[in-house]
């Protein structure tokens, strides 16, 4: 399936044991629907890894990448509630980018979603993306199984203001420049082995990428939406 709009807000990282319990509650409960109630925001979604360096996958989907620079998100991010100060302490390792979606296609949403964080340097970034759309992204599309393939560049200005939200966990975030999400809906070993073959460092170097890349294997948790938060 498609993503929701054209701009996107990717993040990933870890949880404290200790905190793990409220994360779970606070996330649910109130801050993805407390998200997606916010003008232009869309849809939201959670997983937990498979096989990852960084343990948890959110991603939120919004109508534009202005919808994530504008002043409604501004104003929610540095006013964090009680709970989000209470839960954001438990943080670890957090990578976060807001982003541009540079390209999505596929017909479902997966149960299964492979993420690959890596960059690409800005003089061929044209090239880079045109080398996917022509070869890897057709290719995965047309392999049985998977539901969609989405592209996300990062708005590197946006992604590095510091706000409220991320002082209060007290970890600075990586914001990685370039990801390419893979969504499936079959068995999970298989879309491990599929997605270890196809998003391979070396695949993504011959098409002008480069490293660290930093691929992930997900399942699905959890999905809130503008429908449903409205019509809670």
């Amino acid at each position: 399936m498609s993503l929701a709009g054209e701009g996107a807000v990717a993040i990933w990282h870890d949880i404290a044991p200790e905190g793990r319990a409220e994360f779970y509650a606070w996330h649910g409960e109130e801050h993805m629907p407390e998200r997606v109630g916010i003008p232009g925001f869309l849809r939201g979604r959670r997983y937990v890894a498979i096989d990852a360096d960084l343990e948890f996958f959110n991603l939120y989907e919004a109508q534009s990448v202005e919808v994530l620079k504008g002043q409604d998100y501004a104003a929610r991010v540095n006013a964090p509630t009680p709970w989000t100060f209470s839960a954001v302490k438990h943080f670890r390792s957090v990578a976060r980018a807001i982003c541009r979606v540079s390209h999505t296609s596929g017909p479902a949403q997966g149960g299964l979603i492979a993420t690959l964080r890596y960059d690409v340097p800005d003089n061929i970034a044209s090239a880079h993306k045109a080398a996917l759309l022509r070869g890897l992204v057709p290719d995965l599309l047309a392999t049985r199984g998977v539901a969609g393939v989405h592209l996300l560049t990062a708005d590197a200005q946006a992604s590095g203001i510091a706000t409220a939200e991320q002082k209060a966990r007290g970890v600075d975030n990586a914001v990685p420049r370039w990801v390419l999400l893979v969504e499936g809906w079959g068995d999970e070993a298989e879309f491990v082995a599929l997605a270890r073959d196809q998003l391979a460092a070396e695949a993504l170097q011959a098409l002008g990428g480069e490293g660290p890349f930093s691929l992930g294997l997900y399942r699905h948790q959890i999905t809130r939406t503008k429908t449903a938060w409205s019509a809670g």
